[in-house]
């Protein structure tokens, strides 16, 4: 397992260009411009922050986690990531970092997930794949569920076992940790603040996120 990165921002949010409080289980689909700095904040503590990227002019160019893990070497994101394309180009990189390490492995919770990880009766509450789903219907934007592909999971912890098994730990954020990242090209960031009630990593209490951008 990897040791956990931390760096701090010299960024003051009282300086910030946007700012906004996003509930447990909303999401957030918004612009990113090329230069801006995005930071998610962690106001609790061990909230997943599910999280995807799409070149805002051409939609079919978005976060690549394969591409994104094989360049840099590691497995986990944290500072100095560049979160690639799946044209291998950079959307955005990883500026400051206070949680450490981020996850890009597990996915996002789908109503099929829930059912097979927890049980039948499961099947149909909340999960990050509506809300994303949701999100882009609503944009206007010409995307739908055939450009999902792999999501970032901010502030969660999935360490990678020897045989190359995936856990769901306990998280290693605590309230008011944050990461960072820089954009190298206009992008939209789409967000699903997880509503997940059956994972004990978050108390089984799903909590806020801030997303907060300077120019």
């Amino acid at each position: 397992m990897s040791t956990l990165n931390y760096v701090e921002s010299p960024l003051n949010p009282s300086q910030a260009l946007h700012s906004e409080t996003i509930l447990a289980g909303d999401g957030w689909f918004h612009p990113v411009r090329k230069g801006q700095t995005l930071r998610i904040v962690d106001l609790e503590g061990n909230q997943a922050a599910d999280t995807f990227f799409f070149d805002e002019h051409d939609v079919t160019e978005r976060y690549s986690a394969q591409d994104t893990v094989r360049e840099q070497g590691s497995i986990y994101l944290t500072t100095g990531t560049v979160l690639r394309s799946n044209h291998c180009r950079p959307l955005l990189t990883i500026t400051a970092d206070t949680c450490g390490r981020h996850d890009t492995f597990g996915g996002a919770c789908a109503t099929e997930s829930n059912m097979v990880r927890y049980s039948l009766d499961k099947r149909f509450m909340h999960a990050c794949r509506d809300t994303f789903l949701l999100q882009m219907a609503l944009s206007g934007r010409p995307v739908s569920k055939r450009d999902l592909a792999h999501n970032i999971n901010f502030f969660m912890n999935v360490p990678v076992t020897p045989d190359g098994h995936l856990d769901f730990d306990d998280g290693v954020s605590a309230p008011g940790r944050y990461v960072e990242m820089q954009a190298d090209r206009d992008v939209l960031c789409l967000i699903s603040n997880c509503p997940q009630l059956n994972n004990p990593c978050n108390a089984y209490n799903p909590t806020p996120i801030q997303v907060i951008i300077w120019d």
